[in-house]
């Protein structure tokens, strides 16, 4: 049996990829960062939550087993794509190199478990690249929440016209730092990882 619970849950996370997208097609900010926001949190908490329930109940199935990076790597280049493309704050071209890394990364080691076949089960999840999906899930989550935060520091700032402004600048500038550090950690443990993979790999890779 594939559509099993866990299955249902991976399938719904990649279908919520592209949803990110048509989000801001839709809805105006900041009502579209908060959607987007949530849509990303629940995508998120289900990649926990599939995984766990499909060992603990034994339904562990290939269509999962397919699925589920490929839902991953959907909904953070989607997200991403989505970050560079609404981002509207000077930190904007500090967001391209880390993304292009993270991007170019799964790209290339999805490449590399398609031309391994069979023998990529000589390549297991290390828990190192389960901590980078966690990573990466949390820096594109605070990225999102950055245009939340952003309306409502200007809506502080419009009240408060003594002290208002200065807060808000303060608050725009660090929620920027918060998101880029974590997005420029998330593909630093991106980088290593996959070269890591190409390493293990190498030995096939030379024949």
């Amino acid at each position: 049996m594939i559509w099993t619970l866990p299955n249902i849950l991976t399938l719904l996370r990649l279908m919520a990829a592209p949803m990110l997208a048509v989000i801001f097609l839709y809805f105006n900010r900041p009502w579209a960062d908060w959607f987007a926001l949530m849509l990303f949190l629940g995508a998120a908490i289900t990649d926990w939550f599939d995984g766990h329930l499909a060992r603990s109940w034994r339904q562990t199935t290939r269509l999962g087993t397919m699925l589920d990076p490929i839902a991953d790597k959907a909904m953070v280049i989607i997200a991403l794509m989505v970050i560079l493309g609404y981002s509207s704050t000077q930190w904007t071209p500090w967001l391209v190199l880390p993304a292009t890394i993270i991007v170019f990364r799964e790209v290339a080691v999805a490449g590399l478990r398609e031309f391994l076949g069979s023998t990529a089960d000589a390549l297991p999840v290390t828990s190192l690249a389960k901590g980078k999906t966690t990573l990466q899930m949390i820096a594109i989550a605070v990225m999102f929440s950055q245009g939340v935060f952003e309306h409502y520091f200007d809506v502080f700032a419009d009240r408060n016209a003594l002290i208002g402004q200065r807060w808000a600048e303060y608050g725009i500038v660090w929620s920027a730092r918060v998101g880029l550090v974590l997005l420029w950690g998330a593909a630093l443990l991106t980088l290593f990882t996959g070269i890591d993979y190409f390493r293990k790999a190498w030995p096939w890779l030379k024949d």
